[in-house]
């Protein structure tokens, strides 16, 4: 583990990065401009993902009558303790009262129930991008709060290999996103029964190793069977005229994957961006010292920037702010994690050159020749970004560790954090018992599991009784 960087505050490195602020309603957060730009990022690179594979967007209504979430009984028993519940409105009290969507399942398969009739019209398939309130309890901003951002795709299919199938290439459209434009290097793999969603009977999830040891889920895809389908009766006609139900999937991230991007790329200075998800990807800092200077610099400025935009279709800011030195400037823009900054001053016009300095290495590239920037920078930034994934799975990989007993699984997590691959063979019961002794859960049966770690028949590190069954586990947020 990476024990000399400083131990932000998730809270406090988002306020001074200007990303968010504190809402007046607890739990809550107010996603400034700076933070607000990742996400529309995250959402572009995502809907050209989604619509090649097929997926449209829509929008459902914010609130659901109480009974729709009481036709799943798992569901409602799931959800019911982080519903707002919504009793009164217009002065009056309602006739029904109406839950404020904590997930959408029953709201759009009651629409799926009236949009399917027959075989032909399936697979079908929406996704959302829409708020959402959980009332929970302990709050951390990007990670856990009572109303977060996030998108939420549902598919209905023939049957259950179809379905299932789905689910399994959504979590792989995660996996790649994830790695291709988040720079960060997911384990993905199946959750343990004790960790399914709500009213599914798989949950496939992205468990993504934070630089301090913690784990985050970033992102599930589960396959919920025909249980929604029957209580909401989605039944299609099939081609010898039977009447069938729906097999469902449901898939979704969230703002959380911001929470991932800062605490996956941070150092002792403040967070790294890679320049995919970056709100700003290039800053260009002016620097003069008299009025003449002034007009010649600035003017150059606009100049990089118009060009950057236009040739490279980057995200390009002119620090103007007169008021602040250069160097504040710069320490202000690392803690802000932009990838890439170009100084210019008077002598650098003159001279047709600029100075570069990379977020990542901290390096400074000076006198760069002016004609070949943009060039230059498209070069360095796919640079960047290659470097902080593979700075990221070279940390997953130093990271993730064997233990055969609860001693050895306690030893590596407190000296290392990080995941640690262990036999399970246990029941809830011996689930809590293991989170009891460790502080730690099973997160996820990996796909691909190692061979020479999974060929050999091991023990449980609770029960001892003999295994096959490999986990990743760890602490997780």
């Amino acid at each position: 583990m990476e024990k000399e960087i400083k131990e932000f505050d998730l809270s406090e490195l988002a306020i001074k990065a200007d990303l968010a602020d504190y809402s007046p309603v607890r739990g809550c957060m107010v996603i400034k401009p700076y933070g607000y730009a990742i996400w529309e990022a995250i959402q572009a690179e995502l809907n050209k993902r989604f619509k090649k594979c097929g997926h449209e967007n829509a929008y459902f209504p914010l609130f659901i009558p109480e009974s729709f979430l009481k036709k799943e009984a798992e569901h409602v028993e799931g959800f019911a303790p982080e519903c707002a519940v919504v009793t009164h409105a217009g002065g009056k009290k309602l006739e029904e009262p109406l839950i404020v969507r904590p997930t959408s399942e029953t709201i759009i398969y009651h629409m799926f129930g009236k949009w399917i009739r027959s075989w032909r019209d399936l697979p079908m398939s929406v996704n959302q991008w829409a708020n959402v309130v959980r009332w929970e309890m302990r709050t951390r901003m990007f990670l856990r709060t009572t109303e977060f951002l996030w998108q939420e795709g549902h598919t209905a299919h023939v049957d259950e290999e179809d379905a299932d199938k789905e689910a399994n290439k959504m979590l792989l459209v995660y996996e790649e996103f994830m790695k291709n434009v988040l720079a960060l290097e997911p384990i993905i793999g199946q959750k343990p029964d004790s960790e399914r969603f709500a009213g599914a009977k798989k949950t496939y999830s992205l468990e993504v190793l934070l630089r301090d040891g913690k784990i985050l889920q970033a992102g599930t895809s589960h396959y919920l069977g025909d249980g929604f389908a029957k209580a909401f009766e989605i039944e299609y006609q099939t081609p010898d005229n039977k009447l069938k139900y729906a097999h469902l999937t449901s898939w979704g991230v969230s703002t959380r994957l911001i929470g991932a991007l800062i605490l996956g790329h941070k150092d002792d200075i403040g967070i790294i961006f890679p320049p995919k998800a970056a709100p700003i990807q290039v800053i260009i800092i002016p620097i003069f010292k008299k009025d003449e200077e002034k007009e010649l610099v600035l003017s150059e400025s606009e100049k990089i920037q118009e060009e950057l935009e236009e040739k490279l279709n980057l995200r390009v800011k002119i620090d103007k702010r007169e008021n602040l030195s250069p160097g504040f400037k710069f320490n202000e823009w690392e803690l802000k994690g932009v990838p890439v900054r170009i100084h210019i001053g008077p002598r650098d016009v003159q001279n047709n050159v600029i100075e570069i300095a990379r977020r990542d290495t901290k390096e400074k590239i000076k006198n760069s020749p002016r004609e070949s920037m943009s060039e230059f920078i498209k070069g360095l930034l796919e640079e960047i970004q290659d470097n902080l994934y593979k700075s990221h799975k070279k940390y997953i990989g130093e990271n993730i560790r064997e233990a055969s007993s609860i001693d050895e699984m306690n030893s590596i997590l407190d000296e290392h954090g990080g995941f640690v691959k262990i036999y399970w063979e246990g029941d809830d019961e011996d689930e809590k018992k293991l989170k009891d002794l460790t502080k730690a859960t099973l997160r996820v049966r990996k796909f691909e599991e190692f061979p020479e770690f999974i060929e050999k028949e091991g023990k449980c590190v609770l029960t001892e009784k003999a295994s096959k069954n490999l986990y990743f586990a760890g602490r997780a947020y």
